[in-house]
Formats: C-alpha cells, sequence, structure tokens
C-alpha cells in the first residue's frame, strides 16, 4: 500500500490530473490482479449477508415504497432484478439499484467498516450487481468489480473523516460503487476517472439523516447513492466530464465540505500489481442495530448473571470511544436516543436503549427488540436512562489504530447497584468480529440467512440461491441474471406499481 498525500491546489497551481485522488483511484480500478480465494470467498459471504437482511426487510414500509418506485421503471427487454419479485421481471438497472440498496440497508444489520469514518461497504453490491445483470457480465466480472468497490470504500474510510464536518458518509460510497462499476464494464482510466469525480460531485449531503429524529432517509441515502453512480457512469461512458479536480480543487470537496484551503488527507491505496485485499478488513453484524453496539450488546448477555436483579441498578456508565460516545451515546445530546416513542432508526442509533434491552432479555431480535410495546416498557424505560456513556481515550485510539488486530470498538461497563456493589467487564470487539470470540464464517453466514429468510422463501428457493451464489466465479451471465431471492408475490406488499406518487 501507499499512503498519497492531497491537498487543495489553487487553480493558478495546475494539478496533473495523473496526481490526482479520483485518477490514483481510477488506476486502481483498472489494475486487473489476481484475486485471492479469501478475497473471492468474502465476496460470497457479503452477497449473501445482503440477501439475509434485504429479504427480511421485504415487507417494511421504506423497502416497499422503493419498490413501487422501481417497478414503475421495468426494463423492456433488459434490466436487473429486484428482490423478491420473480426473475423474469426486469427494471432499469438504476431503479433496481434503488430498490435492492433499500432494502439491504433497512435493517442496519450488514457488514460495516470504521476506521477515519463510518461505512457499509456491502452497500456496494446492489448498483455493481444490478449493472452486471443489465449488462450481460458474468460472474467473474462481478467479483472484479466488487472488489474494487470495498477496496476503495475502505481506502477512503481509512484517510479522510466526513463526520468531523457533518457529513454524510455516503460521499465515500458513491464513487466508490461508480469505480466498481467501471472495473465491472472494463471501462478505461479516463472513463472510470470522470465517473469518480461525477459521483463524488453529486453526493454530498449532511449528517442530519443519521441525528435527531432519524427517518428511513437512513436507509435511502446508500441506495440513494448507486443510483446515482450509475447514473454518473453512463454520462461518462458516452464522453460526459466531470468537474475537476474534484478532491483537490479551489472550490471543491476538501476546500468547501471537509478541512478547508490548508487541509491535507493521507489516503492509501494499492500499488500498481497488489492485490486489493481490503474486504478482509471489513465485519458483519450478528445483531440487527449500530455496529458500535455489537461487542456491548455481547457484553451485556456476558453480564446478566453478573448483575443481578436489574431493578436494583443505581448507574451504568459504558466507557468507550469518542465516536460511539458522541454518535450513539448520551454525547450525541439527542433526547429521542432517550424516548420510548422514538423511531426504530433512531433506537438503533441509542446505545443506552440497545443496552438495557440486552441486559434484560439476553437476546436481540431485528423486530421484537424494537417493537413499540418492548420500548416503552417501565422497566425498561427505568434501567435505561440509568445508563450514559463517557468517552475514555484508551478506547478511541484503539477505535482509530491502523493495526487491524489491534483495532476494537469495545467499551468498559461499570454497574453501580443500590447497595454499593459495583461490576466491571469490558470488551474489544463483537464475538463476530475477525478477532471476536467467535468469527463468522460461511456457515454462520448461511445460518443468518436461513434465520432471516426461513419463514419467508421456500426450501427449493433457499437452497437454489445459496448453490448458485457459492459458485460466483464461474457463473455465466444467464445465471448472474438469477443470482436473486424471490419471494411468493401472496408474502409481499407493493408486488404492482400503484399511484401513491408520481411515477
Amino acid at each position: 500500500m501507499k499512503n498519497h498525500m492531497i491537498r487543495v491546489y489553487p487553480s493558478k497551481e495546475n494539478l496533473p490530473r495523473e496526481e490526482q485522488l479520483a485518477w490514483k483511484m481510477a488506476k486502481v480500478a483498472t489494475d486487473d490482479v489476481a484475486i485471492s480465494k479469501e478475497v473471492e470467498d468474502m465476496i460470497i459471504n457479503r452477497i449473501i449477508d445482503n440477501a439475509s437482511v434485504a429479504v427480511a426487510s421485504v415487507n417494511r414500509r421504506p423497502v416497499a415504497s422503493a419498490r413501487s418506485m422501481a417497478l414503475a421503471h421495468p426494463g423492456h427487454g433488459r434490466g436487473s432484478t429486484i428482490f423478491g419479485m420473480p426473475n423474469s421481471q426486469k427494471f432499469n438497472a438504476e431503479w433496481a439499484a434503488w430498490a435492492n440498496g433499500t432494502a439491504v440497508r433497512e435493517l442496519d444489520y450488514h457488514d460495516t467498516y470504521l476506521a477515519a469514518d463510518y461505512s457499509h461497504p456491502g452497500d456496494n453490491i446492489p448498483p455493481i450487481l444490478a449493472v452486471a445483470q443489465q449488462l450481460e457480465k458474468n460472474g467473474q466480472s462481478l467479483l472484479k468489480g466488487l472488489v474494487t468497490g470495498y477496496e476503495l470504500h475502505v481506502n477512503l474510510v481509512k484517510g479522510i473523516c466526513l463526520h468531523k464536518h457533518k457529513k454524510d458518509h455516503i460521499a465515500h460510497l458513491c464513487p466508490a460503487q461508480a469505480a466498481g462499476i467501471g472495473t465491472l464494464l472494463g471501462l478505461d482510466t479516463e472513463t472510470i476517472f470522470q465517473s469518480i469525480q461525477q459521483a463524488l460531485h453529486v453526493s454530498f449531503s449532511t449528517r442530519q439523516s443519521r441525528k435527531g429524529e432519524i427517518s428511513s432517509w437512513k436507509a435511502y441515502a446508500p441506495a440513494h447513492a448507486g443510483k446515482l453512480a450509475i447514473e454518473a457512469v453512463d454520462r461518462c461512458m458516452r464522453g460526459e466530464g466531470a468537474p475537476s479536480p474534484i478532491y483537490e480543487g479551489e472550490d471543491s470537496v476538501i476546500a468547501y465540505m471537509l478541512d478547508g484551503k490548508d487541509g491535507r488527507y493521507e489516503v492509501p491505496l494499492p500499488e500498481a500489481g497488489e492485490e486489493k485485499r481490503a474486504i478482509l478488513e471489513t465485519y458483519t453484524k450478528e445483531h440487527s442495530a449500530e455496529y458500535q453496539s455489537q461487542a456491548l450488546i455481547d457484553l451485556a448477555f456476558r453480564l446478566r448473571d453478573q448483575v443481578g436483579p436489574l431493578d436494583e441498578v443505581k448507574s451504568v456508565v459504558l466507557h468507550t470511544s469518542h465516536h460511539t460516545h458522541y454518535v450513539i451515546g448520551t454525547g450525541a445530546g439527542d433526547p429521542q436516543k432517550m424516548d420510548p416513542n422514538a423511531s426504530r432508526e433512531t433506537l438503533d442509533h441509542s446505545i443506552m436503549y440497545i443496552f438495557a434491552v440486552a441486559l434484560q432479555d439476553g437476546e436481540w431480535h431485528h423486530v421484537k427488540s424494537y417493537a413499540p410495546e418492548r420500548a416503552k416498557r417501565s422497566d425498561t424505560v427505568a434501567l435505561w436512562h440509568k445508563i450514559s456513556t463517557v468517552e475514555d481515550s484508551k478506547w478511541t485510539e484503539r477505535y482509530h489504530d491502523p493495526d487491524p488486530d489491534k483495532k476494537a470498538f469495545g467499551a468498559k461497563v461499570v454497574v453501580t447497584m443500590n447497595d454499593g456493589r459495583v461490576v466491571e467487564d469490558e470488551i474489544a470487539v463483537a464475538n463476530a468480529h475477525p478477532a471476536g470470540a467467535r468469527p463468522f464464517v460461511r456457515e454462520n453466514y448461511i445460518h443468518k440467512f436461513d434465520t432471516l429468510t426461513a419463514d419467508i422463501i421456500t426450501v427449493d428457493e433457499r437452497n437454489r440461491f445459496l448453490d448458485l451464489v457459492q459458485d460466483l466465479p464461474n457463473l455465466t451471465a444467464a445465471q448472474i441474471m438469477e443470482l436473486n431471492v424471490q419471494v411468493p408475490l401472496d408474502q409481499m406488499i407493493q408486488t404492482e406499481r400503484d399511484t401513491k406518487g408520481i411515477f
């Protein structure tokens, strides 16, 4: 890997395109290097993971709404499939990416990578797969495109913090999606360079989507990025250009979206001929909740027997990282995070609520743990309001450690009882993390798929999809068209175009 320093260049100080970050990213996208078996296997794992959570959310309102919009854009002879819908029905790739991306993101239950910023790299899969289907690409091409998307997304997250300036993290996702589509299609460096710039330019938004009263836009945002990425690549394939230099320009991203005229960042990228392995640094979720709560859910399960009667708890303090404290903890200053009437999306971003329920129940369920009646239980509200977070420099340092073996997203928990007894314990990483007590492997991804889809799809469909996806590198273009999970239509809502909106 090589670190690339990027900064703002005044217009009078010409920056050759070969020195621009977007060009260097495009060079990575066009560098056709061998893909290792472990990277290949992890790509398959994450396609299974995405399908699991997408099918589980197929009848949730935001997903049904996104699907309804997509149904208004049939492919007319070619196109892409939509989660749940029959494989015989095809829709325009950008709208399939919109519907599928929303389904994947709705439960906040797929993979994650945390460093200088946040990311869910699995959000690269829906738009790249949609384009692969529409343009009839085979499994090898899809594999290469997804490896690029993961590689560039993870490395942008390592080098550039968007959260510091309250910018939503899809600004790293969209250019990675565009680059992955470029690799999938075998586009030249120039076209991918312009696509990355176009995608970045249109994908900046604020973090209000993840602040205060969190709405369904949290699920829509990555899908919107995927739609924008497909449209950006389409324009650039037609010979259109983009604002340039997009990162380093005098009036561009660093200068006015991030650290300003004097801002400097270091972004790591693979050198020419170097294998793309960033996906191996990412991790999925065993529990349906914000990633920074994963380890704490596991710790809550472990603490239940030590603590004793929960109505005797006086206070619970979570000593944790800066990001955990300020994003999902009491440091956020969001009263909604303590509100029993808050939306699921808000409760998902309240470690106080999550820790209370996990401590009480000893399990976590993607539906039951967020049910309104569960959130309003008086004993839960009482315990929830005794929980607070504080930043601990030790955990902040570990959160940002560049060494994957040292990086951690945990906390120390101090429980004080009414009688003065104190119970302390800590955890560095979630059990399912690669460095955790029970790292997720293929059988865990399949178990998660089975758990989330068992009452929704048929056994035959389950077997068909899992057999197909596990042979990804060898799939023909025709088989890639079948890389979708179908749900019996009588089990779904919104399976036909409606008249509720404009489309």
